[in-house]
């Protein structure tokens, strides 16, 4: 499936709409509910894969997850690749290209910090520069998960830098749906949603603005904590 697929699916007259994957059979399991693309999360791959978040997969690993995941399925697929995993721009869209993804997930921070607007809006278009139009890009902002004195008005300046190197998508991730709101007013845009399992609900972040909605790790965890509850039953 080509990336103008997946990018157009950010215009459309509802939110695209992305219950984030981890595995193949997750995956196919999203297509076959009718879902128009497939979306996965960093944070699930990582830990099915035995590591953790924080871009401590190695970089081959993530990737070579990613491919299974895209050759899974016969929509879109859209790669959660947190930071980049410290590859040069250039380097790290041709690897992603590789595995049949035709969108990524860019986060601005690192080491549990922000990462420099400037720097990130170059990294950015250095991606965007090497991918084309092959690749739809998602830039993460995390002025709602990281210590900054104005959450909303750092997340503007942040989308509108990342909207000029060239992004499809701006997302600040967990931002309140009233702050949602109004980030998505003065970014313009398309604007991803984070929604979870119990809320805030996809109709809920479609009001305040957003025409991309994502899970994140929500979905994985919701399982993670019935499979807890169901192992102890299991005994007798």
């Amino acid at each position: 499936m080509t990336a103008e697929k997946l990018r157009a699916q950010h215009h459309g007259g509802t939110p695209l709409v992305l219950p984030n994957a981890w595995d193949p059979v997750s995956a196919r399991l999203v297509a076959e509910a009718g879902f128009a693309a497939v979306a996965t999360s960093s944070g699930a791959v990582a830990r099915v894969l035995g590591y953790d978040d924080g871009q401590l997969t190695p970089p081959e690993t993530m990737f070579a997850a990613v491919a299974r995941i895209a050759g899974a399925v016969d929509v879109p697929v859209t790669a959660d690749m947190e930071a980049g995993y410290g590859l040069p721009p250039k380097e790290f869209a041709e690897r992603l290209l590789e595995t049949g993804a035709v969108g990524c997930n860019l986060e601005d921070s690192a080491g549990g910090a922000l990462v420099d607007v400037a720097r990130q809006a170059d990294y950015l278009a250095e991606v965007r520069a090497a991918a084309g139009a092959e690749l739809v890009i998602n830039a993460r902002v995390d002025t709602f998960i990281r210590p900054v004195d104005d959450p909303v008005g750092e997340a503007v300046r942040r989308g509108r830098e990342y909207r000029r190197a060239g992004v499809d998508c701006v997302y600040p991730i967990l931002a309140p749906l009233d702050q949602l709101a109004q980030v998505a007013a003065e970014v313009g845009g398309p604007i991803n949603g984070h929604a979870k399992v119990g809320g805030p609900t996809p109709a809920e972040l479609a009001a305040a603005g957003a025409t991309r909605i994502s899970y994140g790790t929500s979905v994985h965890d919701y399982l993670m904590a019935q499979l807890r509850e169901l192992l102890p039953t299991l005994t007798s």
